[in-house]
């Protein structure tokens, strides 16, 4: 009897793993009843961007179906320095953004908010999945609503009087479908353009027609990549039936992946942020990359520009 409850003692090692998978328990048991702590995780993409503030890339638990990009520290916005909003959506009409976090975390390095379609992917992770055009308006809605929560990091730090819906390829129909919300300053579109006959494009392309133009009421960015950009024909046929609104189209002869992946963003993200930095900052020294005859933009090698109802 004796050798029985001698053995059935627990030794140091058994103590040890009992220790482990009460903690093991323990951790689960948390993660499953407090998803703001399942869900709370960040990036730091690249070192962060070129820019002032540093950028990180992280989900947000009040928005899990978005990836936010912004500065990492928050401290240096406030009154009188704001993160204007930059709602993004990605190519393929992906539910991720997987393809563009070096182009998203380079804009937001410079003082931005940018919420982009889809939930944060992981190191390596190539997700697809499907989005809409309505989720650039949930990330519009979701960043104003932070900046009036005094509970939210963002409270007071927003710049909602400055929104810009951006997106590449289906992304940009994406974005071309969203612009018509009177809340929206600015408009980027990249590799994108409407289809002449919306029914050729991919299964789950916004049906939207050229008619979709004339409902633009902000300074609108074309960023294509080129006569090998399949986008080309479609984007400059855009461009040329905007004519009631400030339109200024780069092409660089990169075809249509353009240069999203590139470090820091590549040209795209340069020319991109110029924009976001004049439309929404007003930064007069940026915008001499696209206003003035000839622009900055016009005399680089890289770069073949038009504009219309611009300075």
């Amino acid at each position: 009897m004796m050798r029985i409850f001698k053995n059935t003692q627990p030794n140091s090692d058994n103590r040890r793993r009992i220790t482990y998978w009460l903690l093991a328990v323990v951790l689960c048991h948390l993660l499953l009843f407090n998803p703001v702590m399942a869900q709370q995780k960040s990036r730091i993409i690249e070192d962060g961007g070129t820019g002032q503030y540093p950028a990180i890339m992280e989900a947000d638990p009040s928005l899990p179906t978005h990836t936010v990009f912004r500065p990492e520290d928050l401290s240096a916005f406030g009154e009188g320095n704001k993160l204007p909003i930059i709602a993004w959506g990605n190519g393929a009409c992906a539910n991720s953004p997987w393809e563009h976090v070096n182009f998203l975390s380079e804009v937001a390095s410079h003082g931005f908010l940018v919420v982009a379609i889809g939930p944060m992917p992981a190191e390596g992770e190539k997700k697809k999945g499907k989005s809409y055009s309505s989720q650039l308006i949930d990330a519009i809605d979701w960043a104003i609503g932070q900046n009036g929560d005094g509970g939210s990091r963002f409270f007071a730090k927003v710049d909602t009087a400055n929104i810009a819906v951006s997106g590449m390829s289906c992304g940009g129909l994406q974005t071309l479908e969203a612009a018509p919300d009177p809340r929206v300053t600015s408009v980027v579109v990249c590799n994108s353009g409407i289809l002449p006959n919306p029914g050729d494009g991919m299964p789950g392309m916004p049906q939207i027609r050229k008619d979709q133009l004339s409902k633009l009421h902000t300074p609108t960015l074309y960023l294509l990549g080129g006569e090998s950009d399949i986008a080309y024909n479609n984007g400059m046929d855009d461009f040329k039936r905007i004519g009631h609104v400030p339109v200024f189209v780069g092409n660089m002869d990169v075809g249509h992946a353009g240069t999203y992946a590139q470090p820091h963003g590549g040209e795209f993200a340069r020319v991109a942020t110029a924009w976001y930095q004049w439309q929404l900052k007003g930064d007069q020294e940026a915008g001499k990359l696209f206003k003035g005859n000839p622009s900055v933009l016009s005399r680089s090698m890289k770069w073949k520009v038009q504009k219309k109802n611009m300075p």
